[in-house]
């Protein structure tokens, strides 16, 4: 923290200059990475601040003559970057937090789960729009903290959807759930998009998430497309998203043309990345992100 501080006070000045409230900030866990979080928006003014972050990040550490990557995996034997999606559902006033009941399981409403059993639901194919690149798979792996399962239950580092743990000074407000199956290389506008689809869904059909899951799965095999039960493990390439086991309730969201068109640059994104190996990749991917 003490050898970054003059970089990061300058990156929280300038997004705090553009409006963007920064909410916390420590180092993480590899070297030279740091984890700073803003806070929430409605879902459209979210995305947009993601592309300024991205923005001011890079360009204040280019500034302080630095390179940072917001890439899944920037260094293959090395921890990997999330973009984690925490939201909460609230009334058209903004004033009541309706994923919120103190009579709830964990505190969360009926409304809550069900959107969170959307996410779950659809999460096969949603994850070819939070975790979209090639290089978001060699993130989504066992005991990384990156969700490389499809669970959910409290503060579950390796469920994709855990429910975090609230601020007893605000147990309403704070009330939250959280995906941690996205990363930096998704189009925001898009992975938002498709989680509200999903959850959405979800909503509609009152569907329910199952029973939580309180620990990683030890014995749980690998599957090329896993269903949404509490401990199917994540698919251990980027095809089985690429080609895009797609529901009608993520392709309709997209609209044909938008899905045909993300679909044909996903594919030739695979048939391009599958012939080279680790080092095409992180070159690609490093920057780029």
């Amino acid at each position: 923290m003490t050898t970054a501080a003059l970089v990061m006070d300058d990156m929280v000045a300038a997004l705090e200059a553009q409006g963007i409230q920064v909410e916390q900030y420590y180092p993480e866990l590899g070297h030279g990475q740091q984890e700073l979080s803003i806070r929430h928006a409605p879902a459209l003014a979210a995305a947009d601040r993601q592309v300024f972050y991205r923005e001011t990040v890079r360009a204040v550490a280019y500034r302080h003559g630095l390179y940072a990557s917001l890439a899944p995996k920037p260094f293959p034997d090395q921890a990997g970057n999330g973009s984690h999606v925490h939201w909460s559902l609230w009334d058209r006033a903004g004033r009541r937090n309706l994923t919120h009941d103190p009579q709830g399981r964990f505190g969360v409403s009926p409304l809550g789960y069900h959107f969170i059993a959307g996410v779950l639901e659809h999460l096969p194919a949603l994850l070819a729009l939070t975790c979209p690149s090639v290089n978001s798979y060699r993130r989504l792996q066992p005991h990384f903290w990156s969700s490389a399962y499809t669970a959910w239950g409290p503060d579950n580092r390796e469920g994709s959807r855990p429910h975090p743990s609230t601020f007893a000074s605000d147990r309403a407000g704070s009330t939250n759930a959280e995906l941690k199956a996205c990363d930096a290389s998704a189009n925001p506008y898009l992975a938002l998009g498709g989680l509200l689809a999903a959850g959405l869904d979800g909503v509609a059909r009152k569907l329910e998430p199952g029973s939580p899951s309180w620990s990683t799965p030890p014995t749980t095999p690998r599957r090329s497309a896993p269903p949404a039960t509490s401990c199917a493990s994540r698919p251990p390439s980027p095809r089985p998203s690429i080609i895009w086991r797609a529901t009608r309730v993520l392709t309709g969201a997209l609209g044909p043309l938008l899905a045909r068109s993300f679909l044909a640059v996903k594919r030739a994104e695979w048939a391009a990345f599958s012939k080279e190996d680790a080092a095409f990749e992180q070159k690609h991917h490093f920057w780029k992100f």
